[in-house]
């Protein structure tokens, strides 16, 4: 039988403070700021809509977290704190300990009591709320600055929901008091006319990550652009599933990509830029990257096919010479000289953090070319190769060029070829034995942490063999 502790002081004042709805809104203007937090938890969680809506109005820190308390959204209670806020912005004096700045409805995991003062604290205690309750700035000047709604989005072709259709037109009634903000942005799907009006609604200077994952006609492309370019503090640029109609010239095809890379010249902050099966970037990608104003921390070209000179392009572009991320997953590499990425690893080797060549169809030729440069990169701390076919020899070599990485801790590899017959079937005994060995080989440097070596996926249900410390296999009854 479990002993639960008993309430906090706090708790007893709160509960008793909304037993009674018109003492607890009377006493606002007198209550201790230490009591504010958790009683609007209490008042949100058993529903008090009018103590709710004085507290909006009274909120005496510069930061609601409001999403933090909706784990799905709650039309009610966004209506409640709306029109908290109606009563107050066409007013010209506000309650004197209103110091709202922030209402932020962001929903990821967030811990109500840790942020509510508008920056982090370490618990939600008397000490900590009245350390971070007063503002900076004077009364006077909180009164002119437009109240921030903070919002994550997603946009798809479908209509908004209830929430977003509520909140939409609550801001654009009010567009002169209100910055509507939002940090994370996704479109999904081809963009609509309800996205564009999205667009224009939001503070766009306020974007800092934007994922696109859609087909887009020409005219939207266009059209869409130079929302792009207005986005001047956007940190992360992720395009992915980007397909032009079959019917698109190729001049058509130049013209809109121009449109598009001429953005970047107004960005000074991005720093991860990352695009999946893009095929518009084919033969273009110098035309994309030379663009960028600031060196890149991330670059992400995955499943997307490559020219020559796309290639060769990688090694002497001067936004990649500090990369702590690179990822090539699906690049195929075959019918390509690695001497490119060869000089990419030697200048990137001070600063690179991860490098992913996940299915690139890279031959034991080639990964003799780059160990030397990749030997080099000391600061690396994941490696995936796996989904490559190379040889027990080149894996040796491998792991004892990257035994010095100390500071590797994620390291995918290949199934050695030999683990496999002369028909391409996995030999489970075999496999684990020339695992085991490379395992032996690491571990006479150092102790790896996470060292796992994949065979390609099984023809009969699709998974693969493993080895990690012993070999992990299918249960189809091919694997026996």
């Amino acid at each position: 039988m479990s002993i639960q502790s008993p309430p906090t002081l706090l708790e007893l004042a709160g509960c008793s403070l909304l037993s009674n709805k018109s003492r607890a809104i009377l006493d606002l203007e007198d209550l201790p700021i230490e009591l504010f937090p958790p009683l609007f938890v209490e008042a949100f969680s058993r529903g008090h809509t009018e103590v709710l809506k004085k507290m909006v109005q009274t909120w005496p820190f510069t930061c609601l977290p409001l999403g933090a308390l909706m784990r799905k959204p709650q039309l009610e209670m966004l209506q409640v704190a709306l029109d908290g806020l109606d009563m107050l912005l066409g007013q010209q004096d506000h309650p004197r300990r209103w110091k709202l700045q922030v209402l932020d409805l962001r929903r990821a995991p967030r811990n109500f009591c840790r942020t509510w003062s508008g920056a982090v604290v370490d618990a939600c205690s008397p000490e900590d709320i009245k350390k971070n309750r007063t503002l900076k700035l004077g009364p006077a000047m909180a009164d002119k600055l437009p109240l921030k709604i903070f919002i994550d989005l997603y946009l798809t072709e479908r209509p908004m929901d209830e929430f977003l259709t509520l909140l939409f037109l609550w801001v654009t009634q009010r567009r002169d008091r209100l910055h509507l903000c939002c940090s994370r942005l996704k479109i999904f799907g081809e963009p609509t006319g309800h996205t564009r009006k999205v667009l224009r609604l939001l503070q766009l200077d306020s974007v800092q990550k934007v994922e696109v994952h859609c087909t887009w006609a020409p005219s939207t492309l266009a059209a869409c652009a130079p929302f792009l370019g207005q986005m001047r503090n956007l940190r992360k640029l992720l395009v992915s599933q980007f397909r032009m109609p079959a019917h698109t010239s190729p001049e058509e095809q130049e013209w809109l990509l121009a449109q598009l890379t001429s953005q970047f010249l107004r960005m000074d902050c991005l720093r991860k830029f990352c695009v999946d099966a893009v095929f518009l970037l084919e033969g273009h990608l110098e035309q994309v990257l030379r663009h960028l104003k600031t060196p890149l921390e991330t670059l992400s070209i995955t499943n997307c096919p490559l020219s020559d000179s796309d290639w060769y392009y990688l090694s002497r572009c001067p936004n990649t010479s500090q990369l702590r991320h690179l990822d090539l997953r699906g690049i195929k590499l075959t019918n390509f000289s690695l001497e490119p990425l060869q000089i990419l690893l030697e200048t990137v080797a001070p600063t690179l953090k991860s490098l992913d060549l996940e299915a690139c169809e890279i031959t034991d030729s080639q990964f003799q070319a780059i160990l030397p440069a990749l030997s080099r990169c000391s600061q690396l701390r994941a490696l995936c190769f796996f989904q490559n076919r190379i040889s027990m020899s080149v894996l040796r070599d491998l792991l004892c060029h990257t035994a010095t990485l100390s500071k590797l801790c994620i390291e995918l590899y290949p199934a050695p070829l030999e683990s496999y017959d002369a028909q391409g079937a996995i030999h489970p005994g075999r496999c684990s034995q020339l695992c085991a060995e490379l395992t032996a080989i690491l571990k006479d440097f150092r102790q790896p942490k996470v060292l796992i070596f994949y065979t390609v996926p099984c023809p009969q249900c699709g998974h693969m063999f493993f080895y990690n410390q012993g070999l992990n296999h299918c249960f189809c009854p091919t694997a026996a």
